[in-house]
């Protein structure tokens, strides 16, 4: 019983030192803020719980990736993080420690792990999908079309041969916005259709966005 004990007593110090360097970390990041507020409407708190900008551009710095890195999105991902730019202690807290992160040194470590679940399509799905709400306005429920290009190259840029084409449609489109559905539909799209288009059926139940896409794409071709 006593063996017992010193184990479970062992094991809760243990934790208790992990959420400790945890923490440490955080107010280290946290020290480094910039005076901003997140949104009202998201967090009722100030930067004394939240790792603003500066914090996260130091915090990349000692991990060893650029801010604008992919693994970044799959890393907030994991926080469940609400704010892109910002992360507050308790998504922090919970994020770390389901990684098992207790040092910097932990995380660079992580980041090949981080970086393989967008290799199983599951999760780049989730991820995905993640990203529309992470990256977007939280008073709007569309992500504007500037931001929508850039997260869209972050994620399909080097895995969707058309990504090219279809970011150029985009940049001469009237499209100042981006929808949840569109923004699903454009994943699918990039996995299920042909690079010919060929098997695009314009009569399916594609968004408008993408029947228009094709047909740009198809006139730019005869051109």
């Amino acid at each position: 019983m006593h063996s017992d004990a010193a184990a479970v007593n062992f094991q809760l110090n243990s934790h208790l030192s992990t959420l400790a360097n945890i923490h440490k970390i955080y107010h280290t990041l946290n020290k480094l803020n910039l005076t901003e507020d997140v949104g009202q409407d998201d967090h009722q708190t100030g930067t004394d719980d939240v790792v603003g900008p500066e914090g996260m551009e130091k915090f990349c710095e000692d991990i060893g990736v650029e801010p604008e890195n992919v693994v970044m999105l799959v890393l907030a991902w994991k926080l469940d993080a609400q704010n892109m730019g910002y992360f507050t202690l308790q998504e922090w807290l919970k994020g770390m420690t389901s990684l098992q992160c207790d040092t910097t040194e932990k995380l660079r470590n992580t980041l090949d792990y981080l970086r393989s679940l967008l290799n199983d399509s599951t999760n780049f799905k989730l991820i995905y999908r993640y990203a529309f709400d992470f990256a977007r306005e939280k008073d709007q429920r569309s992500l504007d079309i500037n931001t929508a290009k850039c997260m869209l190259g972050l994620l399909l840029g080097k895995i969707w041969p058309l990504f090219p084409v279809f970011h150029q449609f985009l940049e001469q489109s009237k499209y100042k916005v981006i929808n949840k559905d569109q923004w699903c539909n454009v994943l699918e799209f990039s996995r299920t259709i042909n690079l010919d288009l060929s098997n695009y059926d314009e009569d399916g139940a594609w968004p408008v966005l993408l029947d228009e896409f094709v047909e740009w794409y198809k006139d730019k071709q005869m051109s």
